[in-house]
C-alpha cells in the first residue's frame, strides 16, 4: 500500500518528475560514454543536490545510477568499449551483431532486458525491505559490528582480482577515514598538526578524485587508441534489419527472467555488484542455452542474460544501505553521503523516521526506469551517433574542470581540490597496479559507523572482544565474513596457481 500512495505523490510532483527525467538522459550519456561511470556522474553532481529538496536529491542520483548501468551496454554495442565494467558480458554479443549492421537491434534487447531485469529487482526490494528492516532493529551494536566486519572482509576479498590486493584497498579505507578528531577522546588522529586534516577528509572530493580525476588520468594514457565504430546506416533495409520482433526476443525471455533473478540475489551481497552479476548470469545463459555455440557470435540471447543481471542489482543493492547502513556498491557509497547531507540518519530506524521518504524514493526509481525504456529504446542509436562526434580532446577536459568546481563547492574550502587531485592519483593508481577503488571508498563509508558500533560493543562487554563470539548472531556474521576468504582463495587457486601469486 506504501508503494502506491508513493506513486501517486511522485506522479502529482512535477518537479520531481523533471529531475527523474532529467536523470535518465544523464545516466545513459554518461554510461554510454566510454571510461566515464555512473558514479563517477553521481560523485560530480554531488554537490548539486546540496540545494535540491531530499526526496528530488535522492531520486535525481539513484535514477542515474540505473541509467548509467544501461548506458554502458550503448558503448559496449557500439565500440567494443564497455561505458561500464557490467557491460563488458553485454560486449561478447553486442558488438558481433552490431557488426552484422545490427546495431539498433542489438541495443532494443538490451533495453528491453534492463528494464525488465530493473522491474524485477525494484519490486524484490520493495518486497523485502520492510523484513530486513524489522530483523535489523533486533541488532544490537555487537551484531552491527559483526555485520560490519562481515562487509569489510567480503568487499575486500570478493571486488577484483586478487584478495591481497582488495583487502589492502579497504584498509586504506579505513585508514584515511580515521584522519581527523577521535570521535570519544576528542584527541588528534593522523593529523600531523594540520588544522585542515583535524576536521577530517570529506567524502565528496575524495569520491570525485577516485573516480572522475583517476579515470581522466587512465583515459590520458590511453589517448590516441580509437575503436572500431559500427553503426547501422540509415537505409530502409536496414530499418529492416533492426525492426525487433516478438519472435526473435521470445527465446530471450527465460534467460531474462533467470539473471533477473541472479542479477537481484547478487545485488543483496555487499560488494560483489554488477560485473559480477552480469558475467554470473552470461556463464549460466550459455550454459543452458539451445545454442551455446552461437553465443560470442552475436546471439540475442547473449545481450539480453547480462543486461537484465545488470540492471537487476540496482534495487536489491539498495537493501543493505538502507537497513544497515552498509552500502552494497559504490553508488550506495555516494548516496549515503547524500543521505547524511540532508540530515537523514540511515539504518533500520530510516524505515521509522522517514518511511514516506523511502517508498517515494522506490516509486521514483520504479518512474526513472519506464523513462529510460522508452528514450532508449526508440533514441539510443542517435545517443551513440551523438556520443561518436564528442571529441575526447574536449570532453575530458570539461570533465577536468567540473571536477575542480564540484569539490570547491562541497565546502568552499581549498583543501578539498588538494584532497580531490591527491586522491585522483591514487585511484590512478590503484587502477594501474589493480587495487580497487570501490572498495577503498565503500571502506572509507564504513568505517565510522564500524568504530562506534566496536566500542559500544566493548562497553557493553565484561569479556572485552569475546563479546563477539559468544553472542550467536555476532558469531555468525564473523564466519561468514571469514568464509568468504577462503572460498574465494580456493576458487584461485582451483583456476589458476599463478593467479594466486598475483593475490
Amino acid at each position: 500500500m506504501d508503494i502506491f500512495i508513493a506513486l501517486g505523490s511522485v506522479l502529482t510532483n512535477p518537479t520531481l518528475l523533471m529531475f527523474i527525467f532529467l536523470a535518465a538522459i544523464v545516466g545513459m550519456v554518461v554510461g554510454a560514454i566510454p571510461g566515464l561511470t555512473a558514479s563517477a556522474a553521481i560523485a560530480m553532481l554531488v554537490p548539486i543536490t546540496f540545494y535540491m529538496e531530499p526526496l528530488s536529491a535522492l531520486a535525481f542520483l539513484y535514477v542515474i545510477g540505473k541509467s548509467g548501468r544501461y548506458g554502458g551496454s550503448i558503448a559496449a554495442i557500439l565500440f567494443n568499449t564497455p561505458g561500464t565494467a557490467a557491460s563488458a558480458a553485454t560486449q561478447l554479443d553486442g558488438y558481433p551483431r552490431a557488426k552484422m549492421g545490427q546495431a539498433t537491434k542489438a541495443m532494443k534487447v538490451a533495453t528491453i532486458s534492463s528494464v525488465i531485469g530493473d522491474y524485477i529487482g525494484e519490486v524484490l526490494l520493495i518486497i523485502g525491505v520492510g523484513f530486513i528492516a524489522a530483523f535489523a532493529l533486533k541488532l544490537g551494536p555487537p551484531e552491527l559490528f559483526a555485520v560490519y566486519f562481515a562487509a569489510f572482509v567480503v568487499i575486500g576479498s570478493v571486488i577484483g582480482k586478487s584478495i591481497i590486493r582488495g583487502l589492502a584497498s579497504s584498509a586504506m579505507g579505513v585508514m584515511i577515514s580515521m584522519v581527523g578528531i577521535d570521535p570519544i577522546t576528542a584527541t588528534d588522529r593522523l593529523t600531523f598538526g594540520s588544522y585542515d586534516l583535524a576536521n577530517g577528509i570529506a567524502l565528496v572530493p575524495l569520491m570525485i578524485g577516485i573516480f572522475v580525476l583517476g579515470e581522466v588520468f587512465s583515459q590520458l594514457e590511453t589517448r590516441g587508441q580509437e575503436a572500431e565504430i559500427f553503426t547501422d546506416p540509415d537505409t530502409e533495409k536496414a530499418k529492416a534489419m533492426n525492426r525487433l520482433s516478438w519472435e526473435e526476443y521470445k527465446p530471450c525471455m527465460p534467460h531474462v527472467i533467470r539473471s533477473s533473478f541472479i542479477g537481484a540475489l547478487i545485488g543483496m551481497l555487499p560488494g560483489l555488484g554488477s560485473a559480477i552479476a552480469a558475467f554470473v548470469a552470461y556463464g549460466e545463459g550459455k550454459r543452458r542455452a539451445k545454442n551455446p555455440e552461437e553465443w560470442g557470435k552475436g546471439a540475442l540471447e547473449g545481450i539480453a542474460a547480462p543486461e537484465a543481471a545488470n540492471n537487476a542489482v540496482s534495487g536489491p543493492s539498495m537493501a543493505p544501505l538502507l537497513t544497515l547502513g552498509i552500502p552494497g556498491s559504490t553508488i550506495g557509497a555516494i548516496l549515503i553521503g547524500v543521505f547524511l547531507i540532508h540530515g537523514i540518519q540511515v539504518g533500520p530506524t530510516l524505515f521509522i523516521t522517514s518511511r514516506d521518504l523511502v517508498y517515494s524514493l522506490f516509486a521514483a526509481g520504479l518512474i526513472g526506469i519506464a523513462v529510460y525504456g522508452v528514450i532508449g529504446f526508440y533514441g539510443a542509436a542517435f545517443l551513440g551517433r551523438f556520443i561518436i562526434k564528442i571529441p575526447t580532446k574536449i570532453l575530458y577536459p570539461i570533465i577536468f574542470l567540473t571536477s575542480f568546481i564540484a569539490a570547491y563547492t562541497n565546502r568552499g574550502n581549498l583543501f578539498d581540490i588538494y584532497v580531490m587531485v591527491a586522491a585522483g592519483f591514487l585511484g590512478w593508481l590503484m587502477k594501474k597496479f589493480d587495487f580497487n577503488p570501490a572498495a577503498f571508498v565503500i571502506s572509507f563509508v564504513l568505517a565510522g559507523g564500524a568504530e562506534e558500533t566496536f566500542r559500544q560493543s566493548l562497553l557493553l562487554s565484561d569479556n572485552g572482544a569475546l563479546i563477539f563470539v559468544t553472542r550467536p548472531i555476532a558469531l555468525i556474521f564473523i564466519l561468514l565474513g571469514i568464509g568468504a576468504v577462503i572460498f574465494r582463495a580456493r576458487n584461485i587457486s582451483k583456476t589458476t596457481p599463478q593467479a594466486l601469486e598475483d593475490a
